[in-house]
């Protein structure tokens, strides 16, 4: 099996040009990691899924899983850089040449950030068919009024992915359609008919309200085909929800690895406490569950990379990732006991930031819905 280890080794270098001391200090501030991004996005690691002809690597959903888990194995977070990796997926896979030649070499060199999709809506939630956000064309241009919530990174992104209705839900064959993709210049839209307003939670992720009064976007940013944006939207998520995945898998080993250091080098009552029963066996459980995640991981990825239809092995390892971080997570900090909340050991702050995965991008209730319906043929359940 491919471990694609000679990305691991440089990816792991560059990581390694910023201390642990740093990305406290951006959590602490409540920052953006902006040097940190600005080197993966100056070393190409950003641009790997991006065809060479556009200034990428042209590189496959497999190599992009090893920078992403390599970036969270390191102690820092993916999540502040991830949107780059598969937003511009919608863009690649859907957009004219035109468009394509005149975003992508820059999306490819750093000049301009794709780190942001608005899709999420306070009355919709994950049911996206409900979407209110409505945006009716005038000459060459369309206008946009609604709004969405949980938008990410809009704050460190000059474009970002919006989907729209273009039409009623009614009144199409299926509710799932009437909806169209669009691509906003946020330099040109931020008080300019689009309003930010930032979610303070939990994690050090920058994360926003918007709200659209009138926002004039160009017919020429719509991507795909009109009525068509739910399809085109879907067509991503494999690949975003097994990036994900990665991610989990890099927080599982950082938990495993540090936890395991710890065990080794503390001693009580006269001996290592990884000596005990107590702490090496749900550590070796950790081990074992993130291992099983990765293989998952590696098959969707594989998949995703032949062309063949992988929704099921995608949502099974954002699953299996998601839970096995969190159990290592939890592994970890039993194992450093009352330090495991000391800011100085990293271990609350990954802590925190592996919890989101359990929500986000998608709810584990909802992969198994999906699993029970669509593979296991059960009765749909709402």
């Amino acid at each position: 099996m491919e471990t694609h280890s000679d990305i691991r080794d440089a990816v792991r270098a560059l990581c390694a040009q910023f201390s642990p001391e740093y990305h406290r200090r951006i959590d602490r501030e409540r920052g953006y990691p902006e040097a940190f991004v600005d080197a993966l996005t100056q070393a190409g690691w950003l641009a790997a899924m991006i065809p060479e002809r556009y200034g990428g690597s042209g590189l496959g959903l497999s190599q992009a899983c090893a920078i992403m888990e390599e970036i969270n194995r390191s102690g820092a977070n993916a999540g502040a850089c991830h949107g780059q990796m598969y937003n511009m997926g919608t863009l690649l896979r859907h957009g004219s040449e035109a468009q394509k030649a005149r975003w992508l070499p820059q999306i490819a060199d750093g000049s301009l950030r794709l780190q942001s999709m608005a899709v999420t809506e306070p009355g919709a939630g994950t049911d996206t068919t409900r979407i209110r956000t409505t945006a009716r064309r005038e000459g060459d241009r369309w206008i946009v009024d609604g709004q969405k919530v949980w938008t990410s990174r809009v704050q460190h992104s000059d474009l970002m992915i919006l989907l729209a209705r273009t039409a009623p839900r009614d009144a199409g064959p299926k509710p799932s359609a009437g909806m169209t993709v669009f691509l906003v210049d946020l330099r040109d839209a931020i008080g300019r008919g689009l309003t930010v307003k930032p979610i303070e939670n939990m994690v050090n992720h920058e994360t926003n309200e918007l709200f659209f009064d009138g926002l004039e976007v160009p017919h020429e940013n719509l991507i795909g085909t009109e009525g068509q944006g739910f399809r085109h939207i879907l067509d991503g998520l494999n690949a975003e929800r097994t990036l994900i995945a990665a991610e989990c898998i890099g927080d599982g080993r950082w938990f495993v690895d540090r936890a395991t250091e710890y065990a080794t080098d503390r001693e009580v009552f006269g001996r290592p406490i990884g000596q005990n029963q107590g702490v090496a066996f749900p550590l070796a459980e950790a081990h074992i569950e993130v291992e099983v995640a990765d293989l998952m991981t590696r098959r969707a990825a594989a998949l995703f990379d032949a062309g063949d239809p992988c929704g099921p092995e995608a949502n099974m390892a954002k699953y299996l990732a998601a839970k096995a971080s969190w159990e290592a997570a939890n592994a970890c900090v039993q194992t450093f006991g009352g330090y495991g909340f000391a800011t100085d050991y990293d271990v609350e702050r990954k802590f925190r930031e592996t919890r989101l995965y359990q929500v986000a991008p998608i709810s584990t209730n909802l992969i198994l819905s999906y699993m029970a319906e669509h593979v296991l043929g059960l009765p749909r359940s709402f």
